[in-house]
Parts: C-alpha cells; sequence; structure tokens
C-alpha cells in the first residue's frame, strides 16, 4: 500500500531522526525501550501516519549513536504489537489501519466529556462524600504536622516486632510446598484459635464456622450492606456514627436513620416502630462519643430487634481497651435469639496496615457471607493468618494485649492530666473511660469554628481532626454546642502529648476573641 502522503525519503530521514534524537538527547544511554516508546507515540499522535516508512534500522542506529541491535529489537517489538510492518528487503513502514486522533480546528469548543455509565451501586458511590485518608506517607514529613492526634494510629513501638518476626519465618519453613488459594472463611487454625480468645476476653459464644476472617471491619460492614440490604431498606445508625459504616449503607440504597446517643449510649427509646432491616451500633464504647451501653439498654435493643425481625450488627472495635475496670462483654453473648452480627478487628491490637478483622455470624447468615467473601476477594491472607493463630495459642496474643492496655492507660492519663492543665474550666472530655481516643468539647469556641480551629491547629504544627463530620448532614440533635474534637492518642508518646496540647491552648486562646 502506498503511503497516504507523497513519500520523500531524504526529507522524512532528517524529519524523523532529529525528532528521535532530539527527544532522546536527555538520555545518553538511549535503549530498546526509549526508542520503542518514542516511534509508538509518535503513530499514536498521528505525527507517523498510516503508510508512512521509517529510517532503516541502520541508519537509525547511526543517527542515535547505538547498536542496530537496539534498534532491531524496538522495530521488533513494535511490529509484533501491529504498529509497523516489516518484510525482507524492504524498510519498516507504519501499519495501516491505524485511525490518527482526529484535532478539532483552532478555536473551536472542545467537547465536553460525557460522565460514563454506570450502575445505580456506582452513581450512588459517585454521590459519596469520603473522608481523605488522614496520614498520608507520600506526603513530605516537612508539610506534616509534629504532633498529630490522629485516631487509628498506633505507635510503632508497640507492634510485638520480635515476636510476630519469630513466628513468622517458623510459619514460613512450615508452609505447605503448594501454593495455591485459601478458603474464603479464612484458616481452620486461626478461627479455632479465635473462638477460644474470644471466649476468654469478651465473653462470645460461638464455634469455628460462625467465623469469617476480612480484611478489617470495614470490609466486614461493607459484607453485611451488600447481603442483607436492599435499596429503601431502613437501616438505624447512631448520631454521632463512624462515617464509614453510614457511606456502606448509604452506598447500598438503605434509608439510614440517625437516633441520637446519650451517656449511655443509643438511646432505644427513639428506635422506629416500622419496619427495619438492621440496626448498627458500638455498645461497648460509642463510636465517637465513648459511652458505654448498659445492660438495661441492651437488653431493650435486642427485643426490639426480636420484634422488628432486625438484624443488630455489633461494631466491637477497641472493646478489649478499657481501664480500671475489665472490658464489658459483648451484646452477641446476650443475644439468643441469633439477630447479632458480631465485628471485630485486629487494627487497634496489632496494625491497621494487615488490614485482618473478623465477623461472627448467626449461622443462619454464614453459607451466604462466605460466598459474598469469595466473591469479593477469594480470602485473607493465608501467612498472616497463620501467625497470628500461632500467637493466639501460644498465648503471647493476650501478653501483647495487656502489655499495650497498660501503655495505652499512661497515655490516656497524660492526655487528661494536659487538658485539666491547660483548660481550667472551659473543656469537657468525654469518652476517656476505655478506646484509644476522647472527644474534647471546647466550651469557649462555637461548632462553627471548628473548621478554622483545625486550619489555626494546623498553622501550629498540631495535627486535630473535627467530630462534625461524624454528624449527618443537617442534623438537628449534637451532643454540644461548642467545638467538637476528636484526639487520637494511641500514636504518640508521653511527652508529645504534652506538647501538643499545649499547643492546641495556644490555639484557642488566639481563637477566643473570633468567638466573642
Amino acid at each position: 500500500m502506498g503511503a497516504i502522503f507523497p513519500l520523500n525519503w531524504s526529507k522524512l530521514k532528517i524529519q524523523f531522526s532529529y525528532f528521535l534524537v532530539n527527544q532522546l538527547s536527555l538520555h545518553p544511554a538511549h535503549t530498546r525501550p526509549d526508542i520503542y516508546l518514542r516511534i509508538k507515540t509518535q503513530i499514536s499522535d498521528g505525527v507517523l501516519r498510516p503508510g508512512g516508512q521509517l529510517p532503516s534500522s541502520r541508519t537509525l542506529a547511526s543517527d542515535l549513536g547505538v547498536s542496530r541491535t537496539t534498534v532491531v529489537t524496538a522495530y521488533e517489538q513494535l511490529a509484533a504489537e501491529g504498529y509497523i510492518e516489516t518484510s525482507l528487503g524492504t524498510r519498516a513502514r507504519v501499519a495501516p489501519g491505524i485511525t490518527p486522533p482526529s484535532h478539532a480546528p483552532s478555536g473551536a469548543p472542545q467537547p465536553v466529556a460525557q460522565m460514563p455509565r454506570l450502575s445505580a451501586y456506582g452513581c450512588r458511590l459517585a454521590e459519596l462524600v469520603l473522608p481523605q485518608p488522614q496520614h498520608q506517607p507520600f506526603v513530605p514529613s516537612s508539610e506534616r504536622p509534629d504532633i498529630e492526634f490522629l485516631y487509628g494510629a498506633l505507635s510503632p513501638q508497640d507492634f510485638p516486632t520480635l515476636v510476630w518476626r519469630r513466628a513468622y519465618d517458623r510459619a514460613l519453613l512450615q508452609r505447605q510446598t503448594r501454593l495455591y488459594y485459601g478458603a474464603p472463611e479464612g484458616e481452620l487454625e486461626l478461627r479455632v484459635e479465635l473462638q477460644g480468645y474470644l471466649r476468654r476476653a469478651r465473653g462470645l459464644s460461638c464455634t469455628p464456622e460462625q467465623i469469617i476472617i476480612v480484611h478489617g471491619s470495614q470490609q466486614a460492614i461493607d459484607l453485611c450492606a451488600r447481603v442483607l440490604l436492599d435499596p429503601g431498606d431502613t437501616v438505624v445508625i447512631e448520631e454521632p456514627c463512624y462515617l464509614m459504616a453510614r457511606r456502606a449503607f448509604e452506598a447500598a440504597g438503605a434509608v439510614v436513620r440517625a437516633t441520637p446517643v446519650d451517656d449511655h449510649g443509643l438511646v432505644t427509646q427513639g428506635l422506629p416502630q416500622e419496619k427495619t432491616v438492621l440496626a448498627y451500633v458500638t455498645p461497648s464504647h460509642q463510636f465517637p462519643l465513648g459511652a458505654v451501653m448498659p445492660i438495661g439498654r441492651r437488653q431493650e435493643l435486642l427485643s426490639w430487634a426480636t420484634r422488628s425481625a432486625a438484624w443488630v450488627i455489633e461494631d466491637d472495635y477497641d472493646g478489649e481497651f478499657r481501664y480500671g475496670l475489665r472490658p464489658v462483654d459483648t451484646l452477641q453473648s446476650l443475644d439468643t435469639a441469633g439477630s447479632v452480627i458480631y465485628v471485630g478487628t485486629f487494627s487497634k491490637a496489632l496494625s491497621p496496615q494487615m488490614r485482618l478483622g473478623y465477623l461472627v455470624l448467626p449461622l443462619p447468615l454464614v453459607a451466604s457471607f462466605r460466598q459474598a467473601k469469595q466473591i469479593a476477594d477469594r480470602h485473607a491472607p493465608r501467612l498472616e493468618q497463620i501467625v497470628l493463630a500461632s500467637l493466639i495459642r501460644s498465648g503471647a496474643y493476650e501478653r501483647h494485649i495487656r502489655r499495650i492496655r497498660r501503655a495505652n492507660e499512661r497515655r490516656r492519663s497524660a492526655l487528661v492530666e494536659a487538658i485539666a492543665k491547660h483548660f481550667p474550666g472551659c473543656a469537657h472530655v468525654e469518652g476517656a473511660a476505655s478506646g484509644l481516643h476522647v472527644v474534647l468539647w471546647l466550651e469557649d469556641i462555637r461548632g462553627a469554628d471548628e473548621t478554622e480551629l483545625v486550619a489555626q491547629a494546623r498553622a501550629h504544627q498540631l495535627g486535630v481532626w473535627p467530630v462534625s463530620p461524624l454528624y449527618s448532614a443537617g442534623a438537628t440533635w449534637r451532643r454540644r454546642d461548642c467545638a467538637g474534637l476528636v484526639l487520637g492518642y494511641a500514636g504518640l508518646e508521653l511527652a508529645e502529648i504534652e506538647v501538643g496540647i499545649s499547643r492546641l491552648a495556644a490555639v484557642m486562646s488566639q481563637m477566643r476573641p473570633l468567638a466573642t
């Protein structure tokens, strides 16, 4: 086939070689990928048109100062992908049938990109506002605050590095020779050990069959939404609530009904009487306000679930960390009707980067959730499960829990003492009896000024996060009218806590005139 434009070999050779030499001048050691990518880009952009001849491999190698083999290898790759055609004794040419891009005339309006066609689920996702990652490792350290009260962050010193490494090495040596997929519900040895641990530590009654290992509590909540909800179903959540749980239910198309919490957690008198599919609660340590639901309300919630034929998701995200008293037994341990779906995680005890958590399901749900897990991602990492099982079996995991509980109790005490010192009479701490964070209410700062408070704190090299995003949009009920901050402390050293609170006090003193 003839060229689309008249061929002048001398002109083409000079033009093409000049382009490549110029483009590759920044790469003194020209390689086959460099030449291949440049020619491919020229063809894709329409600079070299279908049928157009290329310089011979010998000529181009001479012009670029590379070996002929380098150019021949690049040409062979382009020919294998269909960009050029080569034949013995003739120069390579751009393959016919490649459509160059159409360019609008200069000054002509560019067409507006159309929204891609999405499913109803995809459209709901596109409309959701998700929280941005609070801590991004790729951000230069010079741009991060010196001190961050980041909830969910743990101290690297608290991770059981030596114990984990020994168990990991043993698991590698003992690993089966065949590498294949694991069970979607998780490794049996971990589920067996986890059953015993949950019985000892959380008073939870189940069989290994009822446990499914997942990628953290977020996947557990998402699986609940996908398996149990249809668009239009009603879901009860706490007000305020863990935002990513709310978003999972909204993405499923549920009608989310926020119910207030008080000093004793979810106000059960506010539970709806109309048909409700499920309720999502954090009874052992309400997130974020920290209330512990007493036995009376737990019984009322379970009675309501039985009457309504509703499921109850119990998110026990940090129930192991209760200070001064033993951890409160789970809602699931009181459930006689099989209504409670228990969600647990290793993110607060080991590391959120492990992405390991678990569901404890009523028996009728097990088969459906196993299939949902298999469709989602086949299974959680096998090696990490085997290591974790060995730590629980040896008692090392529970020793680790006791050690970091003591460490976090010291951090909690340092935080409460620093707040009392720097905010005398003008602040209220909520949720300090357990968990890894508190909510600090600043009575001299309006709730409407939370965003400004956070920005001013960041200007002082201090990372804090407001409580307002954890309330529903347009919420008419709020625990307090003043500004509130969620302060995580598990990732900080004692000295950092003192310095951080003193900086926050300095920021607040500057903002007081604005609030009056």
